[in-house]
């Protein structure tokens, strides 16, 4: 499937050499190529281009079985969750089809670094950061739009096409994987991969500096390697400062944050108004607003196939949650689904096995709560807009 040599490049930082070894997420002999460099005895010390938290999902599979999952809905994170399910259920569609898990050089070049007591330095930015850099730079339609394609993913029984295979050798998993579902791949450039590439020649660069070791070898997407060779050889001099600058989360813009509390004032105005005309008027647009907010949301719970008590709880919280832009419904029906159907070590374990196709979604129970939250969360929203245009076409009328 791919058998061009894995290119590289060898960059001299003082008396350090770099050897940048690009590789394909989708080859063997990506992982083979790996496995012949490190077992030369030539490195001591190997940079992988893996995140925290992706090296550590990497070493201990089981993390996700510690999961509070109360704490995720709480913070507001199940679509962050949600996100990387999806992403992971894209993967596994590679897996399955090409019989090679994509990484696999990763995984390699950290397997035989730590048999050989090497150190492992992760140089990659922090997924959950990049995720929301590359949300910050899309307007909201197009965020809508790439985070519905990337669910899309667990519609699929598609086998990935010939077309993404070359771009999986050329470029980066993550690029390739939202760059399906983008109107323009080149909006996705910036965050996805220049950002990268300047972030792991820092973090290189810092490691360098403060260990200094004298022969590393860098394991690096194919689309990174020339980036991150032409970052190395600009001049830097505060790494730890360029590290912070591509670390900082994007400012929150301030009107998508007042549009609800604005959308709660006139439907609480038009409740005003409609009880100044009469109590018959006024009580008539609070049965509206509880009636289509409530059975929105509660549809929205019934088709994540949520407890019968989860599903009245969608109706009686989402008219008053509406009225409340802090609380959400789905943090509501989420916590109630979660103690009503209390996930079990196994879910945790099946997790992103399940994932990997439809049923399995509403199977496992984790899953299902994050389809409770996402589906009512859905339903509240568009009961509230609704609502909101049947109580005004009232006033006009």
């Amino acid at each position: 499937m791919y058998d061009r040599p894995e290119p590289r490049i060898d960059v001299h930082l003082g008396a350090s050499r770099l050897t940048l070894l690009g590789t394909a997420h989708v080859s063997r002999a990506s992982a083979d190529a790996v496995a012949e460099l490190l077992t030369s005895g030539a490195y001591e010390a190997v940079a992988v281009e893996l995140c925290p938290s992706r090296y550590n999902a990497l070493i201990d599979p089981d993390a996700l079985a510690r999961m509070d999952l109360f704490s995720v809905i709480r913070e507001g994170r199940a679509y962050m969750v949600v996100a990387s399910l999806a992403l992971a259920a894209y993967q596994q569609r590679l897996a399955d089809q090409f019989g090679i898990e994509p990484g696999a050089e990763q995984r390699t070049a950290v397997r035989l670094a730590r048999d050989q007591h090497l150190p492992v330095l992760l140089v990659d930015r922090e997924i959950g950061v990049t995720l929301r850099r590359v949300s910050a730079g899309l307007p909201w339609w197009r965020r809508m739009g790439l985070f519905s394609g990337l669910l899309a993913t667990m519609l699929s029984r598609e086998q990935v096409s010939e077309e993404e295979i070359e771009r999986l050798k050329e470029g980066d998993v993550l690029e390739t994987t939202f760059g399906e579902f983008a109107e323009n791949r080149a909006e996705l450039y910036r965050p996805l991969i220049d950002e990268r590439d300047r972030y792991m020649a820092a973090r290189l660069r810092e490691e360098i500096g403060r260990d200094g070791h004298a022969n590393l070898l860098v394991v690096l997407g194919a689309g990174h390697l020339k980036g991150v060779a032409r970052y190395l050889n600009e001049a830097s001099s505060d790494p730890a400062a360029e590290i912070a600058e591509l670390d900082r989360l994007p400012a929150p813009r301030r009107w998508p944050k007042l549009i609800p509390w604005v959308v709660v004032g006139l439907i609480l105005a038009g409740f005003g108004y409609g009880f100044s005309q009469s109590h018959e008027l006024g009580w008539d647009l609070v049965l509206d607003w509880v009636l289509i907010n409530g059975t929105l949301c509660a549809l929205g719970a019934a088709i994540a196939a949520a407890h019968p008590l989860t599903v009245v709880t969608a109706f009686l919280a989402a008219p008053l949650t509406s009225l409340n832009p802090t609380i959400g419904a789905g943090m509501v029906t989420g916590a109630v689904e979660l103690a009503l159907r209390k996930p079990q070590v196994g879910d945790f374990g099946r997790l992103r096995r399940d994932t990997a196709e439809l049923k399995g979604w509403w199977r496992n129970r984790v899953s299902r709560i994050l389809l409770v939250f996402l589906l009512s969360t859905l339903g509240s929203a568009i009961g509230t807009y609704v609502a909101g245009f049947r109580i005004a076409g009232r006033l006009l009328a």
